[in-house]
């Protein structure tokens, strides 16, 4: 089957996007963003950008905007030029043009560094290094999963060393390298050290990121010295990036969709020009990741109806106006529990994202706004994504799948259940899973209502307790090890 005539959900036109784009430059110059690194702010001043530094704010000029937007768009189109790929948080993006059409060899991505983990006996609690030991096996042995980050976050290793500790695990654990976190800029050296004893060498790491973290936008446009300091230590190194951005329409940003956009379009474009700023050459993206705030509870919602038309707006911002193929968020979920809410909203979020033209999404097996990791919920959305990518194949039509030599030996009142063209196709064609099935009442448990989360539970501790394959070489791993002692004694004082 293939998708490569599939047209995706489009809900603005060329004209509406050229509106959103001008909307977002004409916020960067006259409001301008408050950039609050001294060092960052130098960079963008020699850019061209009017920078006040006791207020610490920067205003940019439309052209010195285009000319960053122009380079990035060059760049995407030079075969040339490497990375390719960069994994985050959620995702993954891709360095190199593409057209913009449904994907069904979509990467679903598990990760992002839940506080608690939802158990098997249903227990919510705070993460231990043991869960997220055994997230990773999960989410390395499950074959929907294409990439995966830290599915939870050890919260009994001390927060100074948190990211460089989750960092070695993940690479102890899988080659699904996914995106990891960076909460200051000591941790980015040290992760790309781990990084680098992965890849092989320095050179191959940049040639292709294992372990790439990223900067985010304070929202409604502020860089704060953190992330600018992230985001400068991850250039320097040679690194890509990108400046992500989660406006909240009704509590940081307007509380409409074109809004929403063009505030996180602008701070994301405002990243991309100190990006550029600190280094002409550098790997640079765009991203944004919008949403509303629930009224009812003051939460950014994950999962919300009204926030499918708005992902799948920004998805047709980022990969087909700027001309960046990205994934988005999918796979989410607002509810605490497995139920009839979960199941719509991540079947939804995972087609919506899929059918909108990403290339990716992610980050699956959450519950509760992201808060929480489970890994029975993690198996069964390995299953949803499953079910996603079958119900997004497109139709092939030729002699043999238009099959007219069987209408013809059926006849009229005929049947095809026994020949041979039924025997051939029917397992390309029906999704034969052992957790969509389709029983009789009262046949086994078909009415049990809690037979799907059963079979999950029994996929959990059958991968869990599964031998795996050491990923690294004894080497590899002792030399891990010694950049993890470092960075305790540097980091702990």
């Amino acid at each position: 089957m293939k998708t490569s005539s599939i047209e995706p959900i489009r809900y603005l036109s060329h004209d509406e996007m050229d509106a959103i784009h001008s909307a977002a430059l004409r916020i960067l110059e006259r409001t301008g963003m408050w950039v609050d690194h001294a060092k960052a702010l130098e960079y963008l001043r020699d850019a061209g950008c009017r920078v006040d530094i006791d207020r610490r704010v920067a205003k940019f000029p439309v052209d010195v905007v285009e000319a960053a937007v122009a380079r990035m768009r060059r760049n995407f189109a030079d075969p040339c030029r490497w990375p390719k790929r960069m994994s985050v948080r959620y995702s993954q993006v891709r360095f190199d043009a593409q057209p913009f059409r449904v994907n069904d060899d979509f990467a679903v991505s598990a990760g992002g560094f839940c506080v608690f983990t939802w158990n098997l006996d249903g227990c919510r609690r705070e993460a231990t290094l043991q869960d997220v030991r055994q997230a990773l096996k999960l989410a390395d042995k499950l074959d929907q999963i294409a990439y995966t980050g830290l599915p939870c976050s050890a919260q009994d290793v001390p927060v100074q060393i948190r990211p460089v500790v989750m960092a070695a695990e993940l690479v102890k654990a899988t080659r699904k390298y996914g995106g990891i976190e960076t909460f200051q800029r000591q941790d980015v050296g040290y992760i790309t050290r781990i990084g680098e004893i992965v890849a092989g060498s320095r050179e191959a790491h940049r040639r292709d990121p294992i372990l790439v973290g990223y900067a985010e936008a304070r929202t409604p446009l502020c860089i704060d010295a953190v992330m600018a300091d992230v985001m400068l230590a991850h250039l320097e190194l040679g690194l890509p990036q990108s400046l992500d951005t989660m406006p909240n329409g009704g509590a940081t940003a307007p509380m409409s969709a074109a809004g929403v956009l063009a505030l996180g379009l602008a701070e994301t474009l405002g990243g991309l020009v100190l990006g550029y700023a600190v280094d002409p050459n550098a790997t640079m993206t765009i991203d944004l990741t919008p949403g509303y705030c629930d009224m009812r509870s003051m939460h950014f919602g994950y999962a919300g109806a009204e926030r499918m038309p708005l992902l799948s707006a920004r998805v047709q911002l980022v990969s087909e106006y700027y001309g960046c193929p990205s994934g988005v968020h999918g796979g989410k979920t607002d509810a605490c529990v497995p139920g009839i809410q979960l199941g719509v909203e991540k079947a939804m979020t995972m087609y919506v994202a899929a059918m909108s033209g990403a290339i990716g999404f992610g980050a699956v097996g959450h519950l509760e706004n992201a808060v929480t990791f489970s890994p029975l919920q993690l198996v069964i959305d390995n299953e949803i994504a499953r079910y996603v990518r079958h119900a997004i194949r497109g139709i092939e039509v030729n002699e043999e799948t238009l099959a007219l030599d069987v209408i013809e030996a059926a006849g009229i009142k005929g049947h095809t259940y026994d020949h041979p063209h039924t025997v051939a196709h029917f397992r390309d064609v029906e999704m034969l899973s052992p957790f969509f099935d389709s029983p009789t009442w009262g046949a086994g448990d078909s009415l049990d209502r809690e037979r799907f989360e059963k079979r999950a539970a029994a996929k959990v501790r059958e991968l869990t307790e599964a031998e795996s394959v050491p990923v690294l070489t004894d080497e590899q791993e002792a030399a891990i090890d010694e950049v993890v002692k470092e960075a305790s004694m540097d980091l702990l004082g």
